[in-house]
C-alpha cells in the first residue's frame, strides 16, 4: 500500500489505520496527498485495484479570493497560518499535529487549492476497474464535506463520518 501524505504532514496515516486496507494494488492519501495519490493512479502503467482517498482537498468551490487570501495570509506569517492549519485539521479530536508536521511551501499550497478534478479523469479510472473510496468528516473545517460528497458520489464510494474532522477522528 502506497499513502501520500497531505499538506506540512507526514506519517499521519496512523490516524486511518481503521479505515486503509492494506494490499500491494491499493494507494491511499490524505488531504492534499489524496490529489497525488489520484495522480499516480491516473498515470501509472501498474496495477491499482483500490484508491482510498481520506478528506480530499477540494476547494473547485471556493472563490478565487478566498484562495488567493489563503496564499497571502500563508506567505505573511507561515508559522501562525500552519498552526491555525494543524488546530483546524484536527478539529473534533485533541490530536496535536505538530509531531507530523512537514515544512511544506506556498507553491505546495497554491496548487492544493487550486487543483481541479476533472470528471472524465476519475471516469477513466472507473474504467479501468479502479475502485474509488472517499472518507469524509461531517464536522470538517479544511474542506466543504457536502460539496465534496456530492462532486465525488457518481465515481465513488462515499464514507461520510458524522461528528469527525478533516482528519476523521472525533
Amino acid at each position: 500500500m502506497n499513502f501520500y501524505s497531505g499538506f506540512c504532514l507526514k506519517g499521519e496515516e496512523v490516524f486511518f489505520k481503521e479505515f486503509i486496507k492494506e494490499g500491494e494494488y491499493v494507494i491511499a492519501g490524505f488531504s492534499m496527498g489524496a490529489i497525488d495519490a489520484f495522480e499516480f493512479a491516473l498515470k501509472t502503467k501498474k496495477r491499482v485495484d483500490l484508491i482510498q482517498l481520506f478528506s480530499p482537498a477540494f476547494f473547485m468551490n471556493r472563490s478565487k479570493s478566498f484562495k488567493r487570501a489563503q496564499l497571502r495570509s500563508f506567505k505573511r506569517n507561515k508559522n501562525d497560518y500552519v498552526d491555525n492549519f494543524l488546530k483546524n485539521a484536527a478539529f473534533a479530536s485533541n490530536i496535536d499535529l505538530r509531531a507530523y508536521y512537514k515544512e511544506d511551501g506556498a507553491n505546495d499550497l497554491d496548487r492544493l487549492l487550486n487543483f481541479i478534478w476533472i470528471k472524465s479523469d476519475l471516469q477513466k479510472l472507473v474504467d479501468r476497474g479502479v475502485k474509488i473510496e472517499i472518507f469524509l468528516g461531517e464536522k470538517d473545517k479544511i474542506i466543504d464535506p457536502v460539496a465534496t460528497r456530492d462532486f465525488f458520489r457518481e465515481f465513488a464510494t462515499v464514507y461520510f463520518i458524522k461528528n469527525r474532522g478533516h482528519l476523521l477522528h472525533g
